[in-house]
């Protein structure tokens, strides 16, 4: 299937997504428990500043305001019948801001996770949740993405459900996992297993890889697990900025441009071909990672202790593929 990212991808070597979607919004006045995806209707101005704020800083995709506008989460906030209007707003949005770029931007259509656990362990059946991510995945289509992308998925079954959804509403699409809980997603998903999971979809992704999670250190740690899987599908990182700090009553994450500039090549070192960054990564994080990928020369993929001595070490001893020699220790570093 070729479409908008598919033909960039055979194009480029490396292309370069958003930051944060939550982080950016909050800064703009949303508050917590309120739901992003009324800003659509409400509020369409600060949606086209979202997306135009990663155009500017040179991404060559971004997500649409689109996380949580499942039924299921929608339902919360009694909007449940509202999935198909909210979707297609926040895609027509990101449309009109790419179409005006002046280059090719992909429009990546945000589906995140239910928000319910699947059965055997929960309630939600496989069939429910496939017609949560078609709903999904049909308004997103008709606002005009040109990709699906689910992302902070931590179950298989949820995943394969938001698989089945995209195939059933004709939509490409991207899907990332959250390697949160020692390297493992939180129901226990490791790297490799993931890798072998989405190679054996009937409807696989273009991409597929890791986002959020703990920090950006952490994050490559999991990519080097997919690669050494030697994967067919294209890997995608989109790590935190840095760890979250409570400050003077608001989450702050302490990843300078510069880290995400030295995170960013490594990623590209290591194969990565869609890099990007999820938690605190603003439009300024992004400019930084665009000159270092347009500007710093190729080099080896870093190793374990480079990438410790670089984005500030590991939040846990094992990569969570098993048994595994203490991981270099987290730890600040002075920036001048």
């Amino acid at each position: 299937m070729t479409n908008a990212l598919s033909r960039l991808l055979a194009e480029r070597d490396v292309l370069l997504t958003d930051g944060a979607t939550g982080t950016m919004l909050f800064n703009m006045g949303l508050q917590a428990g309120d739901a992003p995806e009324l800003w659509n209707d409400e509020h369409p101005d600060r949606i086209t500043a979202l997306y135009q704020g990663a155009v500017d800083a040179g991404s060559d995709l971004f997500l649409t305001n689109s996380f949580g506008g499942n039924a299921s989460r929608l339902k919360l906030h009694n909007a449940q019948s509202r999935v198909r209007e909210l979707n297609r707003k926040a895609a027509e949005i990101g449309r009109e801001v790419a179409d005006k770029a002046g280059r090719p931007v992909v429009v990546c259509g945000s589906m995140g996770p239910t928000g319910e656990i699947m059965e055997p362990t929960g309630t939600l059946t496989h069939a429910a949740a496939v017609e949560m991510f078609h709903e999904q995945a049909e308004g997103l289509k008709s606002g005009g993405a040109d990709v699906a992308w689910v992302e902070t998925i931590s179950a298989v079954e949820e995943y394969q459900a938001a698989a089945e959804g995209c195939r059933l509403a004709g939509m490409p699409w991207v899907g990332t996992m959250s390697f949160d809980t020692a390297g493992r997603t939180m129901m226990g998903l490791t790297s490799s297993a993931m890798v072998k999971m989405v190679h054996k979809l009937e409807h696989p992704p273009l991409a597929f890889g890791a986002n959020c999670g703990v920090g950006a250190a952490d994050l490559l740690r999991t990519v080097t697990g997919f690669l050494a899987e030697n994967p067919t599908i294209p890997v995608v990182a989109k790590g935190n900025a840095g760890i979250p700090k409570y400050v003077e009553g608001h989450i702050h994450y302490d990843g300078t441009p510069e880290l995400m500039a030295n995170y960013a090549c490594m990623a590209r070192d290591m194969g990565v071909q869609i890099i990007g960054g999820c938690c605190g990564t603003a439009p300024e994080h992004l400019a930084a990672m665009r000159d270092a990928l347009d500007n710093r020369p190729r080099g080896d993929a870093p190793t374990l202790e480079q990438i410790a001595e670089a984005l500030g070490g590991f939040s846990s001893a094992s990569d969570g593929t098993g048994d595994a020699p203490e991981a270099p220790a987290r730890r600040r570093r002075r920036r001048g």
